[in-house]
């Protein structure tokens, strides 16, 4: 595994870049813009998350010995510039939409001004970052309004992308309203509540059902959740009832049941009625298994009576939609405005400001895309949270970025909110800054020509 500092986890472009900039004196301020060019299908929002982790890596930014002395090794930088970039620590200004806002294409989850050498270096890790938390974030968001109020957690760990990915899932999904992990690092490191069962191995190492439901229950009286479906679904439930019934005899009660495999529609609700009827209404239905918002979505549709959906690889790996098509693009240099003229990916000039205006029932009636000294109607989205390379404020943490989302998921439109053929919303874009992008994008091709 990688043990050297996240500086060098870069693409070996963006150092050429530095190198030529350096050779030609050129490290004015610039700004970069990072944002989504469109939405993945069947998205009508997406969530800002993992700015926490950005900040974190761009105060830390700095190059170890050993890698200065990897790049000269190569043979293809100057001393100069090694001695240059030895010294390089990050020192400009972020602004950014708080995690857990809800937002769409073309709007900047966040921009970035500082020395044109040090905005470049950073680029890589920034658009990773952001893309893995709030590619998560907007996965879970949507499982949490397929389950219509019931309980989520998160089972995904041994299937992400990786250790990183596993701890953005159990974070992001935390952020948008999970109520608890099966990854336990993440649950010290976040402070999330964790959460778990058993698995198939457990009972298949007793041979005896039974046997194994009361050695987890000895073990864990307050805390047992039986998965029932190692052998035959319905002996299962029975067992765990019966099981049930000793726990409340010496005090205590049980948690739930999990089905993890079969016509989870029918057993789900075979199990309610019978843990009913044994008079263990309080005991959870839980059920896992392949699930995303789609399929949880299925199953309530059928009639699936589930207390909580332990989601796993769909989620974590976000399957159907596994990035966003972010881009991380200059917006001005040395005090001029820059833009990108490719057909299909032309980029807003200059340093911007989001407007959001809600109408008389409390959703979002458009967002507007400003100059950032502009004022506008509504209410102004970015918010700087870097300046010098430092944080203004300390962290705030998921909980206050769960508290957002839980308030902003509501301001969006029903087309917005739909599972399939949604209908995400586009900025408008004040006339100020439609003004200066056509006088830039005229300004550009004359450039070309000359």
């Amino acid at each position: 595994m990688y043990s050297g500092s996240l500086a060098m986890v870069t693409d070996f472009y963006e150092i050429t870049m530095a190198a030529a900039y350096h050779a030609k004196a050129m490290n004015d301020v610039a700004t970069f813009s990072l944002f989504a060019h469109d939405l993945p299908p069947e998205r009508g929002f997406m969530v800002a998350a993992g700015l926490e982790d950005a900040l974190d890596y761009l105060e830390g930014f700095a190059f170890q010995p050993r890698e200065i002395q990897y790049l000269a090794s190569l043979g293809r930088f100057r001393p100069d510039f090694l001695e240059f970039l030895a010294g390089v620590r990050f020192s400009g200004e972020v602004w950014a939409l708080p995690e857990g806002a809800v937002c769409f294409a073309e709007e900047p989850l966040l921009e970035i001004t500082a020395p044109i050498i040090e905005a470049q270096l950073v680029e890589t890790m920034i658009i990773n970052i952001i893309n893995l938390h709030s590619t998560l974030a907007s996965k879970a968001a949507r499982c949490v309004l397929a389950a219509q109020g019931r309980t989520l957690v998160d089972f995904s760990l041994r299937r992400t992308q990786g250790l990183q990915a596993g701890m953005a899932a159990a974070r992001s999904s935390t952020l948008v309203g999970f109520a608890g992990t099966s990854n336990l690092a993440a649950c010290q490191l976040y402070g999330i509540n964790p959460v778990g069962t058993m698995a198939h191995s457990f009972v298949e190492s007793f041979g005896d059902e039974i046997a194994a439901f009361r050695a987890f229950a000895k073990s864990f009286p307050d805390h047992t959740v039986i998965l029932v479906d190692t052998y035959d679904s319905v002996a299962g439930l029975e067992r765990a009832i019966a099981v049930a019934g000793e726990l409340r005899a010496s005090g205590h009660r049980l948690v739930g049941i999990r089905l993890d495999s079969g016509d989870l529609v029918g057993l789900s609700r075979q199990a309610r009625d019978m843990l009913d009827q044994a008079g263990l209404e309080q005991a959870m239905v839980v059920v896992s298994g392949s699930l995303d918002e789609y399929r949880i979505a299925d199953l309530l549709e059928r009639g699936a009576r589930v207390d909580l959906f332990a989601v796993g690889t769909r989620m974590g790996s976000s399957a159907d939609a596994p990035y966003l098509d972010l881009a991380y693009k200059l917006v001005s240099y040395a005090g001029r405005p820059t833009i990108k003229l490719s057909a299909g990916k032309e980029s807003w000039a200059e340093a911007k400001q989001l407007w959001r205006s809600l109408d008389a029932n409390q959703r979002i009636q458009g967002d507007l895309l400003s100059l950032r000294q502009e004022q506008q109607a509504g209410t102004p989205l970015l918010a700087p949270v870097m300046r010098h390379g430092r944080r203004l404020e300390p962290e705030p943490g998921w909980k206050a970025a769960r508290q957002r989302f839980a308030q902003e998921v509501l301001t969006l439109p029903a087309s917005c909110l739909r599972l399939t053929d949604p209908l995400p919303l586009r900025p408008s874009v004040s006339p100020t800054l439609a003004s200066l992008q056509e006088r830039t994008r005229l300004e550009a091709l004359n450039r070309q020509k000359i």
